[in-house]
């Protein structure tokens, strides 16, 4: 089956992706007292927390723009990362009975997860808007027409991270905890608590094959800098669409043994 012929088959199931993302936001919150909350609760307690750590513990200089929204900027399009992908990864094997018995895209399952996650940031990102105004950062500037390149980057390389570790983590049940545990170590290879000028320039370069470095500094840039994003996006958009077309490829390979391996 050609690309095109999967696209189309999963716009089909356009429908049934809405619903089973529906379905995964009602399981999360269903017995919870605080609900929605959390999905603002989450970030903003890691924001406080790394803000305690880095202006009184260990010092880092951010400018003038205060440490609180220097983090939360950024710990905003992180947590999708760390929440989303494991959720991606267990979605396939999580539904292994409507994967025997069912036929769909499996693609669905995936997506769906990270579009029930996407909904959380998306919550989670009002709450900068307050920020923005209680530090007098301006707000919706003109390099915020950026913001749209810079979700797309990085939705392509969750997308394409998630579906092959929901492929693999059927053949092998404990990807996802290699994951959970490469997340962490990811976490403090990317700007998210320290602004990237503490990276020695000589390594920059290296530093930047991480696609997610190119995007956390992407958010800062246009959100609190107001300046486009530099040549370093190219190289993380170069990675993500590379990503993306190695996991769509690795879920197909795989997909047809699903089946079998659950």
């Amino acid at each position: 089956m050609t690309a095109t012929a999967h696209a189309r088959r999963l716009y089909d199931a356009g429908d049934l992706l809405y619903q089973w993302t529906a379905r995964n936001v009602r399981a999360r919150y269903q017995q919870s007292a605080l609900g929605w909350l959390w999905a603002i609760l989450l970030p903003t307690a890691q924001a406080l927390t790394f803000t305690a750590v880095f202006t009184v513990v260990v010092p880092i200089d951010t400018g003038p723009v205060p440490y609180v929204l220097f983090s939360y900027v950024a710990i905003v399009p992180w947590t999708l990362l760390s929440a989303a992908l494991p959720d991606m990864a267990n979605s396939v094997v999580e539904n292994m009975s409507l994967v025997t018995k069912i036929y769909f895209p499996r693609e669905v399952l995936p997506i769906a997860a990270l579009a029930a996650r996407l909904m959380d940031a998306g919550v989670a990102a009002a709450l900068s808007l307050v920020l923005f105004a209680w530090a007098g950062v301006p707000v919706f500037g003109p390099t915020w027409i950026a913001l749209p390149l810079l979700v797309a980057i990085q939705l392509l390389l969750l997308l394409g991270a998630g579906l092959a570790c929901a492929a693999l983590n059927v053949l092998f049940r404990d990807v996802r905890a290699v994951l959970v545990l490469g997340i962490q170590i990811w976490f403090y290879a990317t700007p998210v608590v320290y602004p990237v000028e503490m990276v020695p320039e000589q390594y920059r370069a290296f530093y930047f094959l991480n696609p997610m470095a190119g995007v956390v500094v992407g958010y800062r840039d246009v959100l609190l800098d107001g300046s486009w994003p530099g040549a370093y996006l190219a190289s993380s958009a170069a990675a993500a669409v590379l990503i993306f077309v190695l996991g769509c490829v690795l879920f197909k390979r795989i997909e047809p043994r699903f089946s079998d391996v659950i």
